[in-house]
C-alpha cells in the first residue's frame, strides 16, 4: 500500500470467536476495509464473509496471504500458530496485527518481530486497552510526579468457569493455553507500561489442571524499591483491576482490560489523607482505536517499534515467571 492510499484494506486469518469483534471493529475504524477472510473450510469462509460484511472469502490461508488487494493481515489463530503465519505475512509484505500473547516464547516473539523489520511491516498484538484514550489519562500522574515515587503495582485478571471446557485451546498447554498467557499476558503488560522497564526477577506460583495453570499469582522485583504482584485464573469472579501506588498517592482502575460501562471509563487516584478524585476518559470503543492506531501507522510509511518491543518484553517475563512456577524458585532476568 502506497503512503497515498487513504483505506487501509483488512484480511482476516481464520474465523476464531474473536474474530468477530475486531472484524466488527475493522469495518467501524476511520480508514479501514474489511476486504477478505480466510478458512481452511470454503464454506466457512463464505458463510462468515456474508454475516460479518467481508468483500471476498478465500478457501486457504495461503489464499489470503497472496490477495493483491489486502495490506495488513489480523492473526486470531491459536497462539502455537502466531509465528509461523505472521513470519509467511510478514514475507508477503504484509503488516500483521496479531491476537495476545504474540508467540509460544520470547523467541518465537523475537523472529516475528525480525521477520517484520525486515521486510518493513509492522508488527502489533492485539492488547486493547493500550490504545484507548484512558491508558494515555492513566500514564500522566503515573509519570509526572503526581504519585511520588512509585513503590507497587497490583494487579488481577480473572473469569471463572462455571463447567471447566474440556476441549478449550486454553487448556492445551501444546497450544498456548493456560491464565497467564489468556488473563495474566493483560496484567505484565501493565506493569511493564506503569514502570517502564522489565523486571529485574520474579517468582510465581500456580495450581494446574492437565499441566495447564488454572490460576497463577506472580512477584517482580523492579529497580529503584519497586514491586508487582498479580493474580489471573479461570476459577474467580470476573476481576479486572490494577492499583499503582507511591510515595504520595495511589491510582486505581477497576476494570483496566475493559471499561465496565464503556460510556463512562474512569479511575481513580487517592492521596495519603484519604481524599479520592475521579477522572472520565473519552469513551471511544478500544478495539476501534486499536485498528485506527495500527491504520495511520501503516499509511505514515514508518514502523513504530513500541508495539513489538512491548509485547516482546510481556513475552519475555510471561517466560520467566512460567520458568518460577514450574521449577518452585526466583527467576533472574
Amino acid at each position: 500500500m502506497t503512503q497515498s492510499r487513504r483505506t487501509v484494506r483488512w484480511g482476516v486469518l481464520g474465523t476464531a470467536r474473536i474474530a468477530t469483534k475486531v472484524g466488527a471493529a475493522i469495518r467501524r475504524a476511520r480508514g479501514s476495509e474489511l476486504a477478505a477472510i480466510a478458512s481452511r473450510s470454503n464454506e466457512k469462509a463464505v458463510s462468515w464473509a456474508n454475516e460479518h460484511g467481508a468483500a471476498r472469502s478465500h478457501a486457504s490461508y495461503d489464499a489470503l496471504l497472496n490477495d493483491p488487494n489486502v495490506d495488513a493481515i489480523y492473526i486470531p489463530l491459536p497462539p502455537t500458530l502466531h509465528a509461523e503465519w505472521t513470519i509467511k505475512t510478514a514475507r508477503q509484505g504484509k503488516h500483521v496485527l496479531c491476537e495476545k500473547p504474540l508467540a509460544m516464547n520470547v523467541s518465537e516473539a523475537q523472529e516475528m518481530a525480525a521477520a517484520c523489520r525486515e521486510h518493513n511491516v509492522q508488527l502489533m498484538d492485539g492488547v486493547m486497552w493500550a490504545h484507548h484514550p484512558r491508558a494515555d489519562d492513566m500514564l500522566g500522574p503515573i509519570q509526572n510526579g503526581t504519585l511520588g515515587e512509585l513503590r507497587r503495582m497490583t494487579s488481577t485478571f480473572t473469569l471463572h468457569w462455571d463447567e471447566i471446557p474440556e476441549n478449550d485451546l486454553r487448556l492445551q498447554r501444546e497450544l498456548g493455553g493456560g491464565s497467564l498467557l489468556d488473563l495474566g499476558w493483560y496484567c505484565v503488560h501493565a506493569t511493564l507500561w506503569a514502570f517502564g522497564e522489565l523486571p529485574l526477577r520474579v517468582y510465581a506460583t500456580a495450581r494446574y489442571y492437565r499441566d495447564v495453570d488454572m490460576n497463577f499469582s506472580g512477584l517482580m522485583w523492579f529497580d529503584h524499591q519497586r514491586m508487582a504482584s498479580f493474580d489471573s485464573g479461570f476459577d474467580v469472579a470476573m476481576r479486572k483491576w490494577f492499583e499503582v501506588a507511591g510515595t504520595n498517592a495511589s491510582l486505581i482502575c477497576d476494570d483496566f482490560s475493559r471499561p465496565w460501562n464503556e460510556e463512562r471509563p474512569r479511575f481513580w487516584l487517592h492521596d495519603a489523607a484519604g481524599k479520592m478524585s475521579e477522572h472520565v476518559s473519552d469513551c471511544p470503543p478500544q478495539e476501534v482505536r486499536m485498528i485506527e492506531n495500527f491504520c495511520e501507522i501503516v499509511r505514515s510509511g514508518k514502523l513504530n517499534d513500541r508495539w513489538p518491543n512491548d509485547a516482546i518484553a510481556t513475552q519475555r517475563v510471561c517466560d520467566a515467571l512460567d520458568q518460577s512456577a514450574r521449577r518452585g524458585e526466583v527467576v533472574e532476568l
